[in-house]
């Protein structure tokens, strides 16, 4: 019997790029309420620190070194996730390097390419091969899963200089509902999260910096996110109180897209 609304006891969750910043964010909200946790990072480093910190909270946590950007990685990393845990319930792909651009005509084909394959093809192979096992687990008697994408605002207005990051997030957005009504019949939803302006390793440590002010300035709620602030959301999505939540994109951003 569940402990709580938002209880994860016996749930197995993976996140990419859960190492640090908005992942280890979700990352915590999971542990807090009892998930097991699975991180897949680039850096050993961070990677151990992450660990660590999520254990405290008495969970099981497994973090392996894979670069989303490769299929092969992807794969192999599920199948330890399988053989280590032998499930897997909710997926957050997050995984994703910061752009560098600043106007679409510098941008290089390599660049351009080179952006994609980590935040959108990699973000499909997570999510493709978490749906996999998802639905031969439900096709053997027990359905449910949650596959959750991590994008931003520039879902839905432009990004001057940053085609290559707002495509990104645009095209997975479409991959998530079109998950969500494939795999509706599995009990799997599949939901985006949109953050707005959120302080993390990318923007800075400490204080509020000019750039911080700047887009806290339009936001009726005046501050900047942070990643405690998604915590709560992880939660809920990997839990079974989101079991008809499904095809949607949860703009947690303060108002600032209501107060343009």
């Amino acid at each position: 019997m569940a402990k709580g609304l938002f209880d994860l006891s016996g749930k197995v969750t993976l996140v990419t790029g859960g190492n640090s910043g908005l992942g280890l964010g979700f990352a915590r909200g999971i542990a807090k309420q009892g998930g097991s946790l699975v991180i897949w990072a680039r850096n050993a480093e961070k990677n151990a620190a992450a660990k660590k910190e999520l254990e405290s909270h008495g969970v099981r946590v497994e973090a392996r070194q894979v670069d989303v950007s490769s299929e092969e990685q992807v794969i192999a990393g599920y199948e330890a996730l399988m053989k280590d845990f032998g499930r897997i319930d909710c997926v957050i792909a997050n995984a994703g390097p910061p752009p560098s651009s600043r106007s679409s005509l510098d941008l290089s084909t390599s660049d351009f390419h080179a952006f994609l394959d980590v935040a959108m093809h990699g973000a499909f192979y997570t999510l493709r091969e978490g749906a996999r096992r998802m639905v031969k687990r439900a096709e053997a008697g027990e359905p449910g899963g949650s596959l959750i994408f991590c994008g931003s605002l520039s879902m839905f207005k432009g990004l001057a200089g940053k085609p290559h990051y707002a495509g990104s997030k645009a095209a997975l957005g479409a991959i998530i509902r079109s998950m969500a009504v494939e795999f509706g019949k599995y009990g799997i939803r599949a939901n985006s999260i949109a953050p707005g302006y959120i302080k993390t390793g990318m923007t800075g440590e400490g204080e509020l910096s000019p750039v911080d002010k700047y887009f806290a300035a339009k936001n009726p709620i005046p501050r900047p996110g942070y990643p405690a602030d998604f915590e709560g959301i992880a939660a809920y999505l990997a839990s079974d109180a989101s079991s008809f939540h499904s095809g949607d994109t949860l703009i947690i951003d303060g108002a600032c897209m209501v107060n343009l």
